[in-house]
């Protein structure tokens, strides 16, 4: 097909817009099936009680596919928002484990939903939600109205069972926003998004191979770049640890966490968690959480707001938003015009 066939098959395109980026609508979707600490303790040498003192973890889902949990957190999202599927213009998935080689799996998410505009895979791990987010609001600005973010994980495919340092930390699941153009003041007010390729080998899996850590160097790496980037992104956004309303960090390990909060003099009480159930989801895990927040009544218009991850590469990245409840602010129409 030539480009002017794809074209009028639904491509989007855009020029530059005036509107700013909202999360108007959230979904989460989680596999049935669930493992508890206690499944791991008949084959592993480990127990429930060492497994949540050193990592917060009970529990963790597993299953499905990549394209399938994305599917349904997209789903719900775009029906959060008010949305139909034709009204998204791209589908952008933060994934590190996709279900094929080629083509992207954010193609099959995109026709599994009905949208018409654009699908692209996008990984940096663990810190690829925030990756994408970044990413959004820059085609926003470009003049796109509509981004479906989506973070979406099978980590469970890529886990040795055997390997206690990994098996019992990953979970699967998906969590996805839909961001889109308002009328309404800047929503995005710093960020700092970074990779040191050097380290690529502590935390790895060979295409077809297992996922395997060095726990202890990824831990102190991890609290180090993620207190680092959060730091820059709030300098950046001319904003305080103590202005911030919420933390939503990756959800890797209760005791990092706690340690990155504890060295931005945040209390561990403003930080989002939802890894007790989860596990660590990678990619998908901040969209979890930023998702149960919102859910729960933690956010409310006007409160500021980090984002924090931390993932293989090793990569990071970090985001300071101002929430907008999505009552409130205008929808804008095409190139910026409100409607």
């Amino acid at each position: 097909m030539d480009a002017t066939g794809l074209r009028s098959a639904g491509g989007r395109g855009g020029s530059p817009g005036t509107g700013t980026g909202v999360i108007a609508g959230w979904g989460t979707a989680l596999p049935p099936r669930v493992v508890t600490n206690r499944h791991l303790e008949a084959f592993l040498d480990t127990s429930d009680a060492w497994i949540t003192e050193r990592t917060g973890i009970r529990r963790r889902r597993v299953g499905g596919t990549t394209a399938e949990l994305a599917a349904e957190a997209g789903r719900i999202a775009i029906a959060h928002a008010g949305l139909h599927p034709s009204d998204i213009d791209l589908v952008l998935l933060a994934t590190t484990t996709p279900d094929r080689a080629v083509p992207a799996t954010a193609s099959e998410v995109q026709d599994r939903l009905g949208v018409r505009g654009g699908a692209c895979d996008l990984n940096a791990a663990c810190s690829g939600f925030v990756y994408g987010l970044v990413h959004a609001h820059g085609l926003l600005a470009l003049g796109l109205r509509r981004v479906l973010v989506v973070g979406a994980e099978t980590m469970s495919r890529i886990i040795d069972g055997t390997d206690r340092q990994t098996a019992v930390l990953f979970g699967d699941g998906a969590g996805a926003v839909v961001l889109e153009a308002r009328d309404a003041p800047p929503t995005l007010l710093g960020w700092d998004l970074g990779s040191e390729g050097s380290a690529a080998g502590l935390l790895s899996a060979e295409i077809g191979g297992m996922l395997r850590m060095d726990g202890p160097e990824v831990f102190r790496r991890a609290v180090r770049t993620t207190v680092g980037s959060a730091r820059v992104a709030l300098e950046r956004a001319g904003v305080r640890a103590e202005d911030l309303a919420l933390v939503v960090p990756h959800q890797a390990n209760l005791r990092i966490i706690t340690a990155i909060c504890e060295r931005l003099g945040i209390p561990l009480e403003r930080a989002a968690t939802v890894l007790e159930s989860t596990g660590n989801t990678s990619a998908a895990s901040i969209p979890m959480a930023l998702a149960a927040a919102a859910d729960n009544g933690r956010l409310v218009d006007g409160d500021l707001v980090l984002l924090a991850g931390f993932g293989a590469g090793m990569s990071w990245a970090s985001a300071v938003l101002r929430w907008l409840d999505p009552g409130r602010a205008q929808r804008t129409g095409t190139n910026g015009a409100p409607r």
